[in-house]
């Protein structure tokens, strides 16, 4: 059983201006009519906190949601310099926050924050992308599916409101590098993360899972075959209106 609804997440990570409207705008133009013929699916675009007001004026809600990319674990204001909440957030127009994101964990962030960053996110009713994904030298060793399941475990509890959470598998080896998973691994994979997930928590329907990493419009095809895969996050891709298009043409064709 998988979910009908098909998301396509753009993570625009340290990139754009105000005159970046135009990227969203072009994007926007294609999926109006999209969406018309296939109605089925969901386009999210994260930007940086800069962007996040000004672009959500611009796009209408029911074509592009707009989404931040993390933010600070306490719950709403506070003597944090530089720092940004999830109330902030959702008080200029985000929708969505991504967070675990590898980048992040890679410069310190334990389980136990991001948790603390759901909790807080939840509490404001965003809506949170939470990534998740074990490193070559994990793959390696075959510790993938114990590595996923303390994260999942370790950020996620029973009492959160789960609807509201989308799980983005995003291999640490695979971003950037142009290599995927087999198909194989990946239908594996995704299988153990829904189980995982509706076990754990005692959820009565499976959870939305994306894919991320390496995301492009030669390999959509391949990704697309995959049943068990909910959408993609995609990130430098989705900066070029281009090749975002045509990762979501691609992946129907």
């Amino acid at each position: 059983m998988t979910n009908k609804l098909k998301y396509f997440v753009g993570n625009w990570k340290m990139f754009g201006d105000i005159g970046s409207i135009k990227i969203l705008h072009q994007i926007s133009i294609f999926y109006a009519k999209f969406k018309k013929k296939v109605k089925k699916n969901k386009l999210i675009i994260c930007v940086p906190n800069t962007l996040i007001h000004s672009f959500k004026k611009k796009v209408q809600s029911n074509i592009i949601s707009i989404g931040a990319q993390n933010c600070h674990d306490y719950p709403s204001y506070g003597a944090f310099t530089g720092s940004v909440s999830a109330l902030m957030l959702k008080n200029i127009g985000a929708e969505y926050v991504i967070l675990g994101h590898s980048e992040n964990r890679s410069k310190g962030e334990s389980i136990g924050l991001i948790k603390k960053k759901i909790q807080a996110s939840l509490n404001v009713k965003l809506n949170v992308i939470f990534c998740i994904g074990e490193t070559l030298k994990e793959k390696n060793k075959k510790k993938t599916f114990s590595v996923l399941r303390k994260q999942i475990k370790g950020s996620i509890e029973k009492k959160f409101n789960l609807n509201k959470i989308i799980i983005a598998y995003e291999p640490i080896w695979s971003i950037g590098t142009g290599k995927i998973p087999s198909v194989y691994d990946l239908n594996k994979t995704f299988k153990f993360i829904k189980n995982e997930f509706k076990k754990s928590f005692r959820s009565k329907t499976l959870p939305t899972v994306l894919y991320g990493g390496s995301v492009n419009d030669k390999n959509i095809s391949i990704l697309s075959s995959i049943s068990e895969i909910d959408g993609f996050l995609v990130g430098a891709a989705s900066r070029s209106p281009k090749k975002f298009i045509d990762i979501i043409k691609n992946y129907y064709k």
